[in-house]
């Protein structure tokens, strides 16, 4: 059994509780104290977050073979910490996407862009259950596959522009146009003359992206590739996962290598002023899901949203209600 596997009568779910089984009462209570724990440590958790977006982001030189992926680059303190200062900032994130929908409402063409990468098992369903789920609503997720027959007949960044968030949303892309200069370099799916013009397009079509108002954060998920193993068998040890399991997960491992070199390439091609990249480190789940969170906090604090004013005479108004 791998690095992290446990049989399915030992693993626990989120505050600590049985997958796949109806909670016993020990269960709760243990989750209860888990949940008074995070909140009385919330507050000392917040000063544990250091300069998150800077420690992270890919400038020139980068190498992505250093990056230490069990670190966690801009937060001093550990898993308690962590788990805590997730929650302690939830609120903040939800109340700066509504600033952000509250805007639109008045005539703003702002958006917001999280475009996730990852190789298998990274955790890019995670940062959607446990980092965008504080406003749902207002969020335009969009899971990129293989291309359809009717994508095909496009260009690759057809289906890109129709996916990006309309003004006042956060748009959440579970891999991208990314996915045309990795998955086909590494499969040899176009020829090289192809795809190596593609880094160009996607630099250009992204400027285009944020010139319209959009704020473009880009991430990848780096976990090792003895992680993803243990993460794999996990997946094998519990019958509630085997749904999340794909043989052809375990053939993408014998490329490892090709994949490294080619988010290499992406990471020193397309990290640009206007939309940089940001590696995080994701063996720790818990890391990688507030690194995620503060990602996208620094992008939507630097965008300064307001309230927009009332349309109409608030007295006036105020008046005739307590008249009604």
């Amino acid at each position: 059994m791998g690095k992290g596997a446990k049989s399915k009568k030992h693993k626990k779910g989120k505050g600590g509780m049985s997958a796949g089984a109806a909670p016993s009462a020990e269960e709760v209570e243990r989750a209860a104290e888990e949940e008074e724990r995070l909140a009385a440590h919330e507050a000392d958790a917040v000063t544990e977050i250091k300069d998150v977006g800077n420690a992270l982001c890919v400038g020139k030189g980068f190498v992505l073979a250093d990056v230490d992926t069990s670190g966690t680059p801009g937060f001093s303190g550990g898993k308690l910490d962590g788990k805590a200062a997730l929650r302690a900032c939830e609120a903040e994130l939800s109340d700066q996407l509504e600033r952000l929908f509250a805007e639109s409402t008045a005539g703003s063409k702002r958006a917001v862009l999280l475009v996730v990468q990852g190789m298998d098992t990274s955790g890019k369903g995670g940062i959607m259950r446990h980092v965008i789920s504080v406003n749902p609503e207002g969020v335009k997720a969009t899971a990129f596959k293989a291309p359809t027959k009717e994508e095909l007949a496009h260009d690759f960044l057809w289906r890109i522009e129709k996916a990006l968030p309309a003004p006042g949303q956060l748009g959440v892309f579970d891999r991208s146009q990314y996915e045309d200069v990795l998955v086909v370099r590494v499969h040899d799916l176009v020829p090289q003359e192809v795809w190596s013009k593609r880094y160009a397009q996607i630099n250009a079509f992204e400027r285009k992206v944020v010139a319209s108002g959009t704020t473009v954060v880009k991430v990848m998920l780096h976990i090792a590739k003895e992680e993803q193993k243990a993460r794999l068998l996990e997946r094998l040890d519990r019958p509630d996962k085997y749904y999340k399991f794909n043989p052809g997960d375990v053939d993408e491992r014998g490329r490892w290598d090709d994949y490294m070199q080619a988010y290499q390439a992406v990471l020193d091609k397309t990290s640009t002023v206007g939309a940089p990249w940001h590696v995080v480190p994701a063996d720790r789940k818990w890391y990688a899901r507030l690194a995620v969170q503060q990602l996208l906090l620094d992008a939507l604090r630097g965008m300064n949203l307001q309230w927009p004013p009332a349309d109409f005479d608030v007295e006036g108004e105020r008046k005739r209600l307590s008249l009604s």
